[in-house]
């Protein structure tokens, strides 16, 4: 039994309130090992089920969720894009459910892939409701971590529907969305664009991260800033967008964070910047999008305004990462940065906001039929 979790006791994580975030942004790399297995394991029934669907003409795709969920489609479609001949767009449940006739094309053949971690929030079930609704041809791929949870239930009882359950202990029981985000997103991968080589290179790299650069890490989230930007195209983009919800709820937004592409930055953004702002820039693996890269950042270090500037980078001497693999390393750094940051200022990363202004699930929202409009 583990008796630390980022270099931290068990016992004073948990009078911290803060032992689930530890362990679930730990154990990821062995989860996306067991993420890996169970999409093998039913490897034949995922294919048996999308063969004929992606064999539709005019076909398309849609990644949809809500927050972190729906970043999980955001990291994904630039790598898809490039990688195979799908129609695939990223569209949150939240977007789907206040507009959905703005998003879904009545005559086009979709596949919804929906991403949940509890499959109780009630965009991600309006969401699946409103797509049969709206779509004459509409099938269901839904992505979870809870067995029990409602799309998980309804998949099951569906003939258009396929449920894929991610690892058990993926069903992050902290506040902030971990390992379910990075699981659900490897199991999208090991269906469409499987590569075990590049799985075990970012599992062996991010074990490495999460065993020497702790310290570092803390010293970074312990240094005075009052914003943080982080930078990232193409896929990184999407863990750009990740990494800077974290930071906002892991601080209950006492870190205001930020997030852009490099070259967008320049457009306008790049007024965030005083001394009391640190810059995280997620590098491209990609060698022609690298190149913006390295502008930005020689000019961000030259400006001297920030606070920090750093360049995340992985090891990629004996495989060379995809960014949407990369990003994953990225994005774990970003959870622990996070994760000693919100301890820093006092909180409890467990639950960061204890007076409830925002809940694990979301609550609250009135869910309209479509008639009303």
């Amino acid at each position: 039994m583990m008796t630390q979790f980022l270099s931290l006791d068990v016992a004073d994580l948990k009078q911290q309130n803060a032992y689930w975030t530890a362990k679930e942004i730990s154990q990821q790399p062995e989860s996306w090992c067991n993420t890996a297995a169970i999409v093998e394991n039913h490897r034949t029934e995922i294919k048996n089920f999308l063969a004929p669907i992606l064999a539709l003409k005019k076909l398309q795709i849609v990644l949809t969720g809500a927050g972190t969920s729906a970043y999980v489609g955001e990291a994904l479609v630039p790598h898809l894009t490039a990688k195979t001949d799908l129609d695939v767009r990223a569209i949150s449940t939240t977007d789907i459910v206040s507009n959905p006739l703005g998003y879904l094309q009545k005559t086009t053949p979709t596949l919804l892939v929906s991403y949940a971690r509890s499959g109780n929030s009630p965009e991600s079930v309006a969401a699946v409701d409103l797509a049969d609704e709206v779509l004459d041809q509409c099938y269901h791929l839904v992505i979870t971590c809870n067995e029990q949870g409602e799309l998980a239930k309804r998949a099951n009882n569906q003939e258009n529907s396929f449920c894929l359950l991610m690892p058990k202990e993926t069903l992050d029981e902290s506040f902030a969305m971990t390992s379910s985000f990075s699981s659900m997103l490897i199991s999208t991968l090991c269906i469409f664009t499987p590569d075990v080589n590049q799985l075990a290179h970012l599992a062996t790299q991010t074990e490495q991260l999460i065993e020497t650069q702790l310290q570092s890490i803390k010293a970074f989230a312990d240094s005075d800033m009052e914003r943080l930007v982080i930078l990232g195209a193409g896929s990184l983009l999407g863990y750009a967008k990740e990494a800077a919800l974290k930071c906002l709820e892991l601080t209950n937004g006492d870190l205001i964070s930020y997030f852009e592409t490099p070259l967008g930055f320049r457009h306008g953004p790049k007024t965030i910047i005083n001394d009391k702002t640190a810059v995280l820039l997620m590098s491209s693996s990609d060698k022609y999008s690298s190149l913006y890269d390295t502008d930005l950042y020689n000019e961000l270090v030259n400006d001297q305004q920030c606070s920090a500037v750093k360049k995340l980078t992985v090891d990629s001497e004996l495989v060379e990462l995809d960014d949407v693999w990369q990003g994953l390393y990225y994005i774990v750094y970003c959870q622990i940065f996070a994760f000693f940051k919100s301890i820093s200022l006092g909180l409890t990363p467990d639950n960061p906001c204890p007076t409830g202004e925002v809940n694990r699930v979301v609550k609250g929202v009135t869910i309209y039929p479509l008639t009303s409009r």
